[in-house]
């Protein structure tokens, strides 16, 4: 009796694979051991870890300009408020464009992806002049309201959709739910894996985002850690010790959310539902 044998990549393909691995996380290992040595040690280009985190983080602590612990509120407020907000009016789009039927539907889709092709640098006086004579400088609105709508995302809602089975919705009308009922009761838990693909796309583009965030955020009160992170490198000396060592602290939520949610994120990319 024969038995199968299972087909095994060569070794070289292996070797390529951790090859590449490494050269990826490469940067992240620098990153966190540049954070505990000296400035003069990252400079030089030291990779293994070293006793000064303690210091640095000190020195992290009684910046002068801007405070760490107010630069993470403002921007975890930021972040979560724009991605709530985001994730609630383009999977609000998505689902009626996908949804309800209209012949008119397919055309403004269009239109609003060809917005994606009109870069941000652009936008960004009108929108600055705009947002000024509304008095929304160095507020939260201000931060979230230019990003609460992205083409990206209701085209993101609507693509998932095709998968939604109208069978549920037709069978929830007849059972007397309102459409609203539908949309939260029905539409959001059975797609809850694009939901939460979204959120984290939406969650890491706000947390990262630095032209708008230093173009309406004026004051240090409302920097957020884009901002703070670039306010180390302002003087003439820069402490890299330091720098890291912030960096390393703003990276953590996205990489916490990320690892979290990671299984999820895939359904969600991939098209899957709940």
């Amino acid at each position: 009796m024969k038995t199968k044998t299972l087909n095994r990549a060569p070794a070289y393909e292996y070797l390529f694979i951790i090859i590449v691995c490494l050269l990826s996380i490469f940067p992240f290992y620098f990153m966190i051991v540049s954070a505990t040595n000296k400035s003069t040690d990252v400079i030089a280009g030291r990779m293994v870890p070293g006793t000064y985190i303690i210091q640095n983080l000190k020195s992290l602590l009684t910046t002068p300009t801007v405070s760490l612990w107010r630069s993470l509120w403002n921007s975890l407020r930021t972040t979560a408020i724009q991605t709530v907000l985001s994730i609630l009016v383009c999977s609000l789009a998505g689902y009626g464009f996908q949804i309800y039927r209209d012949k008119k539907k397919d055309l403004l889709m269009n239109i609003l992806l060809l917005s994606m092709m009109i870069p941000f640098a652009s936008t960004m006086i009108p929108l600055f002049k705009m947002f000024s004579s509304a008095h929304l400088l160095n507020t939260t609105m201000g931060f979230v309201m230019p990003s609460i709508s992205t083409a990206f995302l209701i085209f993101f809602f609507r693509q998932n959709s095709q998968s939604f089975p109208l069978e549920t919705i037709q069978a929830a009308r007849v059972d007397g739910l309102s459409e609203v009922g539908i949309y939260f009761r029905v539409y959001m838990p059975i797609m809850s894996p694009t939901f939460a693909a979204a959120a984290i796309v939406t969650f890491m583009n706000g947390w990262n985002n630095y032209l708008w965030p230093l173009i309406v955020m004026q004051s240090n009160n409302m920097r957020t850690m884009p901002l703070f992170v670039t306010n180390l490198t302002a003087g003439y000396v820069t402490d890299y010790g330091m720098l890291m060592l912030a960096v390393s602290i703003m990276t953590l939520p996205t990489i916490i959310l990320f690892f979290t949610q990671q299984k999820r994120f895939v359904e969600g990319i991939t098209g899957s539902i709940k």
